[in-house]
């Protein structure tokens, strides 16, 4: 195998695929980066056996082949080289690469040794614009459980229907709820549910002027683009039916600016239990007060002007996940909905004639107030 690339080209596609390399591991090749030579340039994998990308970068190729170097070495090297062509040589072992005055040999290990990554037919499968799909992902994947008493709740639910795609996560304090359009599909609808470790190196690999086809094979889901792929393992197990914990009668609302409310929350919040990260949200005609009393710490109060003509309301929250919601809702004002105290409460944002609102609902769960 021999070609000639250059420093850039080289340091992005190891780069790529330099995150999904194990930290530690009981096989050897897993530590390294599949190195494919073909005519029209290189491809470079790597897999921790959950996750797997495949990057496409032009190069210069004079004799095609296939070899495994070192990953986490080679992109060391490829970020110090000069802006120079690589010249890059692989013979049985010896992988060698020369960029200027600079010379490098590695060890390799066969082309053989490295596992295969899932086949995935992408014809049949879906497609979304990437900055669509990556805002979805951006949107829902922060709420995943951590816990690891219920695996399911540790992936993010994903709807995939005829034109629509849909992302679902909970740990079971908060939830959220994203809808966008999408392309045509052969199936009708298919529900996964992915790890958010998987769309993290989507959110690496591609940018969002990418096309980007989604396709499902047995127990394996595949993203891919002209010139990158990523593979995961899908998570198993029954999803909970989250309709059923969405109210549909919370009579109330306010409306709320979001940066005022953050705001607020952030400084009172420096005096919240530590344990429950509670704050009050006391709701009034036109004025929201929050406010937190800590026994062991004190009090602090304070309060913003919103638009509610509602009955005199106390909801406690903590405060940690409401920020965490507030930080994803794009739009200035948002909508709180609310029934009573001991029932989640809703946040959705508000959009504009210039900037309709995403199709995107975030609930979170309230704490007892009592003092």
């Amino acid at each position: 195998m021999q070609f000639t690339i250059t420093r850039e080209n080289l340091h992005q596609a190891l780069t790529a695929v330099a995150a999904t390399i194990p930290a530690r591991t009981t096989l050897p090749v897993l530590s390294n980066v599949l190195i494919e030579a073909e005519e029209d340039g290189i491809r470079v994998s790597g897999t921790d056996l959950d996750v797997g990308v495949r990057v496409g970068v032009p190069a210069t190729v004079s004799e095609p082949g296939s070899t495994t170097a070192p990953g986490k070495k080679l992109q060391q090297i490829a970020r110090e080289l000069p802006d120079e062509p690589v010249e890059v040589h692989c013979v049985r072992d010896e992988f060698s690469m020369a960029c200027g005055r600079s010379h490098f040999r590695l060890n390799a290990l066969p082309a053989s040794d490295f596992p295969a990554l899932p086949q995935i037919p992408f014809e049949g499968g879906w497609q979304a614009p990437g900055g669509d799909l990556l805002s979805l992902i951006r949107h829902a994947s922060y709420a995943v459980s951590t816990e690891e008493s219920r695996p399911v709740l540790n992936g993010v639910l994903w709807e995939l229907r005829d034109r629509e795609m849909r992302m679902v996560a909970t740990n079971g304090h908060r939830l959220v709820r994203m809808t966008i359009p999408a392309g045509p599909s052969v199936e009708i609808t298919t529900q996964l549910v992915v790890p958010p470790v998987a769309f993290g190196h989507v959110q690496r690999i591609f940018g969002p002027e990418d096309g980007i086809r989604v396709a499902k094979a047995g127990n394996q889901l595949g993203f891919a683009s002209p010139s990158a792929e990523v593979y995961t393992r899908l998570i198993e197990g029954t999803f909970p039916n989250y309709e059923q914990v969405i109210p549909k009668d919370n009579d109330h609302a306010a409306i709320i600016d979001r940066s005022a409310l953050a705001s607020a929350i952030r400084r009172v919040a420096a005096l919240a239990s530590a344990e429950t990260g509670r704050v009050r949200l006391g709701f009034e005609p036109d004025r929201l007060e929050v406010n937190v009393v800590t026994p062991d710490l004190g009090e602090a109060r304070d309060e913003i002007e919103v638009g509610y003509d509602g009955p005199p309301m106390t909801i406690g929250f903590n405060a940690r996940y409401i920020l965490e919601v507030l930080r994803y809702i794009d739009s200035e004002e948002l909508r709180m909905s609310f029934k009573d105290p001991e029932r989640a409460a809703v946040l959705e944002p508000i959009g504009t004639d210039e900037a309709p609102a995403p199709d995107y609902l975030c609930l979170v769960m309230p704490l007892r107030t009592v003092r």
